[in-house]
């Protein structure tokens, strides 16, 4: 079983991650320098300086390969930047690197034992960066032929291709024919095709058809018309002819976690388990036989592991059976950097880094920040009513706003958001401190507590 473990590699590399608009989109790194110095404001990070050093420290061990698995505890007040730090750790180890966020009440939540929820979220904390030689046919294209049956059912063709050193002709199946009509490849372009997946790339346009651009077909270029087509030749990127040999042999790096590899060995559908997500248990002799591959292959330089960051949320929510387990499981070789709490009995297992509350100038920037990655312009006097409203209320209300009050600018059509907006959501929303203070002043009104009364009354009923 170990030797026919399979990463799927070929069909991960195809997924594209969808970028949406988050609580901490914005975050970009932990915002060091190269002497690993916080600057106070930069990538997304402002203010915690202490607490971004102490991060950046870990990290510079975990890339020198001194840290096989490390826990922290990040202690301080709500809206401190707790969870953005631990953001900032991940893209800072790169882009590839995995970061996970569960909340500790998933934990007994999943259709699952509790220990097997944990390794789950390790194994998809830990990346295995792969690399493989693969041949792909590069050059330029000088003609393209396509001959179709009678009836069209099937299609041949030839395919001529060259670099500045040769020319040669393949001859097309239906497939082929296909991919390159979904590029659009006509000739001119430089393509590159994966011959073990038959992926095709347009490179570019070659510079020796830049003059005569499509100037037969119905994308002519007309300069100064300001339309879809003058666009179009304004997009494309002209590149040289490539040299050399037309078949060439290229490395590819390609990163999986641990926990796709489990699954796809795991399941009779492979690769779709992974969208289905019901990935239910899985055996530990598979896991073992699978640490076993992935140290040959580290051993023989094929790949080798990439640390990532596994952040639990509501962390006082775990047992000792879970803390028990997170103890021994960060111990093995194979373990992220792990940033979670523990009970005051382990404390002295983990390092801490502390938050403390933002200053006010701190707070201003992290709402410019904020309204920048989603497109909100603030009045003046809006930025420090939301300011004061963010030291009153919490950090988190006040980001909430932000995104309110501009869909009340939008349907006002107003070009930005103003103290009113501002005031009419801060009247459609209640923070936490004043919507407890409303059920206290609703105490002995609510549909709950009338229950609880009528209870009372038939138990003091039945004792007499």
């Amino acid at each position: 079983m170990a030797t026919q473990i399979s990463t799927g590699a070929a069909e991960l590399r195809d997924i594209t991650k969808m970028e949406r608009i988050g609580a901490h989109s914005h975050i970009r790194g932990l915002g060091l320098d190269e002497r690993l110095e916080p600057r106070q404001n930069s990538q997304g990070m402002v203010g915690q300086g202490k607490a971004r050093k102490a991060a950046g420290m870990i990290l510079k061990m975990v890339q020198e390969g001194r840290i096989a698995g490390r826990a922290m505890l990040f202690a301080g007040p709500p809206s401190t930047g707790k969870t953005a730090i631990a953001l900032g750790m991940a893209q800072t180890l790169g882009s590839d690197v995995p970061f996970t966020m569960i909340a500790a009440s998933e934990v007994f939540s999943l259709a699952m034992s509790k220990t097997e929820a944990l390794t789950q979220a390790f194994r998809r904390s830990i990346g295995v960066r792969i690399k493989e030689e693969t041949e792909i046919i590069e050059g330029e294209v000088v003609e393209l032929q396509i001959d179709r049956s009678l009836t069209g059912a099937t299609k041949t063709g030839k395919l001529t291709i060259k670099t500045t050193d040769m020319e040669t002709i393949y001859d097309l199946g239906t497939k082929m024919i296909d991919a390159l009509a979904k590029e659009k490849v006509t000739a001119g372009d430089v393509i590159a095709i994966d011959k073990t997946s038959g992926k095709i790339s347009k490179l570019g346009r070659s510079f020796a058809r830049s003059r005569d651009y499509d100037a037969m077909g119905a994308d002519v270029w007309f300069p100064f018309a300001h339309s879809a087509v003058t666009h179009q030749f304004l997009q494309t990127k002209f590149v040289q002819c490539p040299e050399g040999e037309i078949q060439k042999r290229r490395e590819v790096v390609h990163t999986v976690s641990l926990h796709e590899i489990d699954v796809i060995n795991s399941r009779t559908q492979g690769f779709l388990a992974l969208f289905a997500g019901d990935t239910g248990e899985i055996k530990p002799e598979l896991r073992n036989q699978i640490n076993t591959k992935v140290a040959e292959w580290r051993e023989e330089g094929k790949a080798e592991i990439v640390p990532g960051v596994l952040f639990i949320d509501e962390v006082h929510m775990l047992d000792i059976e879970c803390f028990s387990f997170l103890n021994r499981a960060l111990e093995n070789e194979l373990a992220p950097l792990s940033p979670h709490g523990l009970p005051v009995d382990l404390l002295d297992r983990v390092l801490i880094v502390t938050t403390k509350p933002y200053e006010p100038a701190d707070i201003e920037e992290i709402i410019k920040i904020r309204c920048e990655e989603e497109d909100v312009v603030l009045d003046e006097a809006a930025l420090n009513v939301l300011t004061t409203m963010a030291g009153q209320t919490t950090l988190r209300y006040a980001l909430n706003v932000i995104s309110c009050a501009h869909v009340l600018a939008k349907k006002r059509k107003a070009d930005k958001v103003y103290v009113e907006d501002l005031r009419r959501v801060y009247g459609y929303f209640m923070d936490a401190e004043r919507s407890v203070e409303w059920i206290k002043s609703q105490q002995g009104s609510l549909v709950f507590e009338e229950i609880d009364g009528e209870n009372k009354d038939e138990n003091a009923m039945d004792q007499t």
